[in-house]
């Protein structure tokens, strides 16, 4: 039995999976800067650097201009990395192999890591480096991990 499924299909189911990444990368994000600084939002505004430059990683509040674009640029991505997930580990998620789900999700938690940090200009890094620390981070991909594998493990296959 094939292991992995069409790019269409992949684009298709990543849009659930990344948006719950997304979400949940957030709410880690902004859990995560609260307590290390007592501000939730600095983290995702920090992401809209990529749009707004360096300064908008210093923004503390709420704000369409910082906020909804980090929201959605972390959106972005994170359907991005959907995609990546689901060719090829969301069918054997969906199946109900944990274990590949999990792997899987740590194994595109791990490229999406190397891509942020080390292969895309700065210009381009998702911006939580700014506000949040090494170990924080680390709960940050740790948390897109979980999500992705969960998001496929939560529509397997009837």
């Amino acid at each position: 039995m094939k292991d992995t499924q069409t790019w269409g299909n992949a684009i298709r189911h990543a849009v659930p999976t990344g948006t719950l990444a997304a979400a949940l990368v957030a709410l880690t994000a902004g859990s995560l800067g609260k307590l290390e600084s007592g501000r939730a939002i600095a983290p995702i505004n920090a992401i809209s650097h990529i749009l707004w430059g360096d300064h908008a990683a210093r923004r503390v509040k709420p704000s369409l201009k910082y906020t909804g674009t980090g929201l959605a640029l972390n959106e972005l991505a994170s359907v991005f990395w959907g995609v990546i997930y689901e060719k090829f580990f969301g069918l054997a998620a969906r199946r109900g192999n944990v274990a590949k789900a999990l792997a899987g999700g740590a194994a595109v938690a791990a490229a999406a890591y190397v891509t942020d940090y080390h292969l895309v200009p700065k210009r381009l890094t998702p911006g939580f480096e700014k506000r949040l620390s090494g170990r924080a981070l680390f709960g940050v991909y740790a948390a897109m991990a979980l999500s992705m594998s969960a998001g496929a493990l939560l529509r397997r296959r009837r």
